[in-house]
């Protein structure tokens, strides 16, 4: 019975080791430290983009670009729906990161991360208090902020600690061959001596950091903190766009998503009069079934309608092509023959048909100042609008590729301040208005050009 009782003893405290030592390994981020740095600018950017001092302002940039109003839609409520669905899009993105990390944590209200969190969206209730004061908030963005630089020192370190172990490592093999001049010898023996010692002060440094950056931070710990970060964010989203916690059930079935940015009555009488991409009739609605939660929802509403060029995966290369028609038109003497019809070769069958047809019945002669220069303005006014588009399209893509696809947004742009949203029959006049215009300017500059280097070659009597 003694002997039972020990082997019992002795098996539980094997037992209690066994976990103690799991727990060790799965309590610290390790070598996810890199990756959950790349997480954390991503949430402070959020965060900051919410603050009272910017949301005012870049609300405006949202909805008085001319561009937007021309081809995408002239409704605030609608523009700014698209704003609020992009945003909680990319909450949802970073969440998908955080409920993988969750995976990893021993404390259970965490590992349901994703449950909480997708009840909170629809429902607002929050069990665990994870939502912050605006005040505790900006602590926590402080914190990030540091981890985030203390983890950045911390790769530094580690890859100049491979370069150490590699230069000694080519010393010790080159120093390994025989070598008659003593001379050279003992300069290679300093040389590894000092990198020796270089290699044991730089793997003290990698230790040191190690300790302050997130490498030795636990799961929980880590998981706490951007879980708390993206429910403060998304109940800050809701204050910014007045939604409702009882999303989408406490809305109207009449009412689109979008509508729910300062909803009124007023708004949901004239939804149907609303023309831009997420036109949704009432009885469209209702096919909806209400089930459909938060960001479902949301992602609907980012989904382009048929009319747009989203839809038909046109945005990118329209962009690339309005940017190009933009040299052209600022520079038409310096375009030749090939860029010529490199241009061409860029248009879809859709704008060459409107083009052959613009410019059916216009004679070879471009000789008229007065119409190029009426030109030049018209197509400096179109180009004012919707050039900003073309770029934003550009710089939003390259933001978001897969090089890219880990670092902080550099800008503030939304997808409705690109081609993404635009009509496309709207688009596509202004791109044929566009060429038409190069067209003449082009031509009369060739014809200036060349009455010029006639009156050089023979001169008048």
């Amino acid at each position: 019975m003694p002997l039972e009782t020990w082997l019992f003893k002795v098996k539980k405290t094997i037992s209690q080791r066994l976990d103690s030592s799991r727990v060790v390994k799965r309590s610290k981020v390790g070598v996810l430290a890199f990756e959950v740095a790349g997480i954390m600018p991503k949430i402070t950017h959020m965060w900051r983009f919410f603050s009272d001092e910017n949301i005012d302002c870049v609300r405006e940039q949202w909805t008085c670009l001319e561009g937007v109003r021309k081809i995408v839609s002239n409704k605030e409520q609608i523009l700014l729906g698209l704003a609020c669905a992009e945003m909680v899009e990319n909450v949802k993105g970073v969440a998908m990161v955080v409920s993988r990390m969750s995976e990893r944590c021993e404390d259970s209200s965490l590992r349901c991360f994703e449950h909480v969190f997708d009840v909170f969206a629809n429902t607002g209730h929050d069990p665990y208090g994870w939502v912050l004061s605006m005040k505790d908030m900006e602590v926590k963005v402080k914190k990030m902020e540091r981890y985030v630089a203390t983890t950045a020192t911390l790769y530094k370190a580690m890859d100049e600690l491979t370069v150490v172990e590699n230069s000694l490592k080519k010393c010790l093999h080159s120093n390994s061959r025989k070598d008659h001049q003593e001379v050279v010898n003992n300069t290679k023996q300093q040389k590894i001596l000092d990198l020796q010692q270089k290699l044991v002060w730089q793997r003290q440094e990698v230790k040191y950091v190690k300790e302050k950056s997130l490498w030795n931070a636990s799961f929980d710990s880590i998981t706490l903190l951007l879980a708390t970060s993206l429910f403060t964010i998304l109940s800050r989203i809701k204050v910014v766009f007045g939604i409702a916690h009882g999303y989408p059930n406490a809305l109207p079935r009449s009412l689109s998503a979008s509508a729910t940015v300062y909803p009124s009555d007023q708004a949901s009488k004239d939804w149907n009069l609303v023309s831009g991409p997420l036109i949704k009739s009432a009885k469209h609605q209702e096919n909806i079934e209400i089930s459909h939660g938060f960001f479902e929802t949301n992602s609907k509403i980012l989904t382009p309608a048929s009319n747009t060029l989203g839809y038909a995966a046109l945005s990118l290369h329209y962009a690339n092509l309005i940017i190009v028609m933009e040299k052209m038109i600022r520079s038409p003497q310096l375009v030749g023959l090939d860029a010529r019809d490199d241009l061409y070769s860029m248009l879809p069958n859709s704008i060459r048909s409107s083009l052959r047809s613009r410019l059916k019945g216009i004679g070879f002669s471009a000789s008229d100042p007065v119409l190029a220069g009426e030109w030049r303005e018209a197509l400096g006014k179109i180009l004012g609008w919707l050039s900003p588009l073309g770029h934003n399209m550009i710089k939003w893509q390259n933001e978001r590729s897969f090089e890219h696809q880990d670092l902080m947004p550099k800008t503030n742009v939304l997808l409705l301040q690109t081609l993404f949203f635009a009509n496309q029959e709207k688009t596509e006049a202004a791109i044929t208005e566009l060429l038409v215009g190069l067209n003449y300017i082009w031509r009369f500059e060739r014809e200036m050009n060349g009455k010029a280097l006639f009156n050089c070659i023979i001169p008048s009597k």
